[in-house]
């Protein structure tokens, strides 16, 4: 098969939609194309019988009763939703909480609107590899706090943190637990009962379904978690979530995380097999490399590295039919250099010599092979412009 230009390898900031998910979502765009909360026709019967299967299937791929699968815009939506109202539910004069400071701005902002409503947050600062352990966890809680956020899979350096370990501190202390896990779900094994989660953030876009749907996994015994909604206006989703249903969007995700049930530990094999490859060529063809994050416990399509001498956005002009990041999708438009990468020590200069490669479902052995071809050219040519 011959290589098809450009070739993509930015899978944390999206993904292509597999066919499989458009075909199921093709006849709910004209011709299913009721409201789920219209109850009296057979067009909103349709709906919500799509909507109710498509819970199901959510719930059965993360170990989940389908009644705390709570649909969303997107994983966006989601952290606010469990931060901002997990914390004002249990709001109590000085109220706190702890996050890590190498979050998505999705959670980092919600907990900075917290500050400015009175509550004391604690932004944790990773090891080198940007892992947030239980330990680091429980020397910061008080008797004052109220909820704790840390990612399960970092978007940037791929990092997965111990969170079932976290949970447990967590519990023990009667404080709920929230992890982001838009990058982590069907990369890793993700049973939230199972680790002792609370409340879990998902997304469809990031697991080769459609943009535009989430999900908030909230628990409903032991204990039931309680949440002020955000967004109010029918009383949709239990109260949590009101609005209109996006019912092709979750038919979307739910066709999207059946795939991912039936083949997800494969393809991450896989895929982390292609992303050891990347790595090697890499190694082998640019001098001077350096890995982000932590060599094992990491996603396994996620490869973050700096080059030094190189400016990511240098290299990045120079090898335009390459799509790879300096960072994260939803921060790409700032100046400023990764936060992530910041937070772990590296200077200004080495996190702007930094790219993220995110490898995924339907990247090729011939697309990986070309990638490090073309960085090492690119480089090769951005190092030859800078002066001596």
């Amino acid at each position: 098969m011959s290589l098809k230009l450009p070739v993509y390898l930015d899978y944390h900031a999206t993904t292509p939609v597999d066919p499989r998910v458009f075909e199921a979502m093709r006849p709910y765009f004209s011709e299913h194309f009721g409201n789920a909360a219209s109850t009296s026709h057979v067009f909103g019967w349709r709906a919500e019988a799509a909507v109710t299967k498509a819970r199901e299937a959510l719930a059965a791929l993360v170990g989940a009763n389908p009644r705390e699968i709570v649909f969303t815009s997107g994983a966006t939506e989601s952290n606010n939703l469990a931060i901002l109202g997990a914390a004002r539910a249990r709001h109590a004069p000085h109220a706190h909480v702890v996050t890590s400071a190498i979050e998505h701005r999705a959670v980092l902002d919600p907990c900075r609107r917290l500050e400015s409503e009175g509550f004391a947050v604690t932004y944790l600062t990773p090891d080198a590899h940007g892992v947030t352990s239980a330990s680091a966890v429980a020397d910061a809680l008080t008797e004052r706090t109220v909820l704790v956020s840390v990612m399960a899979a970092n978007n940037e350096i791929g990092t997965l943190n111990p969170v079932a370990e976290i949970a447990r501190v967590c519990k023990e202390r009667g404080i709920l637990f929230h992890t982001d896990a838009a990058q982590a779900l069907g990369k890793i094994p993700l049973d939230v009962h199972a680790l002792g989660l609370d409340l879990v953030s998902l997304s469809a876009h990031k697991v080769c379904g459609p943009k535009g749907v989430g999900a908030l996994f909230v628990r409903a015994v032991n204990p039931r978690v309680r949440l002020d909604p955000i967004v109010f206006g029918g009383g949709h989703e239990r109260g949590l979530r009101s609005g209109t249903l996006d019912v092709t969007g979750i038919v979307g995700f739910g066709a999207a995380a059946e795939i991912v049930r039936a083949e997800g530990e494969a393809e991450a094999r896989r895929v982390s097999a292609l992303r050891d490859r990347l790595w090697e060529r890499l190694l082998s063809r640019v001098d001077g490399l350096s890995r982000n994050g932590h060599p094992a416990a990491c996603h396994p399509g996620n490869l973050n590295v700096t080059i030094p001498d190189a400016p990511a956005d240098a290299v990045m002009a120079e090898a335009r039919d390459l799509a790879v990041s300096s960072g994260s999708a939803c921060t790409s438009a700032e100046a400023a250099p990764s936060h992530v990468l910041l937070a772990l020590g590296r200077t200004r200069v080495e996190a702007e010599a930094s790219i993220r490669f995110g490898l995924g479902r339907f990247t090729t052995q011939e697309e990986v092979d070309w990638a490090a071809d073309e960085v090492a050219r690119a480089v090769a040519k951005v190092r030859a412009r800078r002066p001596r």
